[in-house]
């Protein structure tokens, strides 16, 4: 423990030398999240990002997120504690395999799930995220939409706007899938009284049995206003810890299998090493961040 307090105490006194900011995802390990100034999902933390004076930015995430954080922020040092942690979902796709993909569909717009690298975004027309991909689909004037890469969301914004035809892209977060509904079932007979939540990267029978399908903000939303004392959370497992911070008079239960190895890819050594090093940079090509940093903005205008 007094381990622990020295590199938080080193950490704060890093982040006043370096003018850094940290920013950690709902996903991320509890003393993580407890040590971050901002807290939240990939694309508000960036938006935090590009708002910070701060010239540096610590973001204890994933790599695309990193990236997301950078192309808002382009004149700020933006550095990842590890960057090995990586995301499944977001290899899934790449440069090539989208302009594969839409080949055969050359006259319909690409909605990218921000979940994706910056050479993909770089390729899409506009971004989404889990919260706003309805918004951003309904805003195209068109009908027929390539949707990339995760199925899931891309099946559950279908879903909620039936007169768009998206060609969905046939990938998946590999966390959120194996949320499966028999998982459900039996934290729903263990707790009765609980609300079912589930993020639309879960499958459709598991997001069929919610109460409500949310992305993580969304989660945090409904969360603090609904009435419910108790709360089931279909999505990775340090969601819970961040609504159990949020709303400490009540009861969130998570799916204990539900986790991420990226998002625990980063520690407080990890983090100490990366203020004192100022290692782990996010470097963009610059012809890339263009391209991809309009589809971002498209987003966020629309947003």
């Amino acid at each position: 423990m007094a381990d622990w307090t020295e590199i938080t105490e080193e950490i704060q006194k890093l982040k006043e030398e370096r003018d850094a900011i940290i920013l950690a995802h709902n996903y991320q390990r509890p003393e993580i999240q407890d040590i971050a100034d901002f807290l939240g999902d990939s694309l508000g933390l960036s938006r935090q990002a590009a708002a910070a004076e701060a010239e540096v930015i610590i973001f204890c995430g994933v790599h695309f997120m990193a990236q997301t954080a950078k192309l808002l922020s382009p004149d700020k040092t933006v550095l990842m504690p590890d960057p090995a942690a990586g995301c499944p979902l977001a290899d899934m796709i790449t440069p090539e395999s989208l302009r594969e993909f839409r080949a055969s569909y050359p006259d319909a717009p690409v909605v990218s799930y921000v979940n994706t690298t910056a050479e993909v975004k770089a390729e899409s027309d506009i971004c989404c995220t889990s919260a706003n991909s309805v918004q951003v689909v309904e805003s195209l004037d068109t009908d027929e939409i390539l949707f990339t890469p995760d199925a899931n969301l891309g099946d559950w914004t279908q879903e909620q706007l039936p007169d768009k035809e998206l060609i969905i892209y046939p990938g998946h977060c590999h966390v959120h899938v194996q949320i499966q509904p028999e998982m459900i079932a039996e934290l729903k007979q263990e707790h009765p009284q609980a609300v079912v939540m589930a993020h639309p990267e879960c499958v459709k029978e598991v997001r069929d049995m919610a109460d409500v399908v949310a992305s993580t903000g969304g989660m945090r939303r409904f969360a603090a206003q609904s009435d419910a004392r108790e709360f089931i959370v279909g999505t990775e497992q340090g969601m819970a810890y961040r609504l159990s911070q949020d709303n400490p008079t009540k009861t969130f239960y998570g799916i204990e299998t539900a986790v991420c190895p990226n998002m625990k890819k980063t520690t407080l050594p990890k983090l100490v090493a990366c203020l004192r090093e100022m290692s782990g940079e996010i470097v963009i090509p610059a012809d890339v961040a263009e391209r991809a940093r309009a589809s971002v903005e498209r987003m966020v205008a629309i947003s």
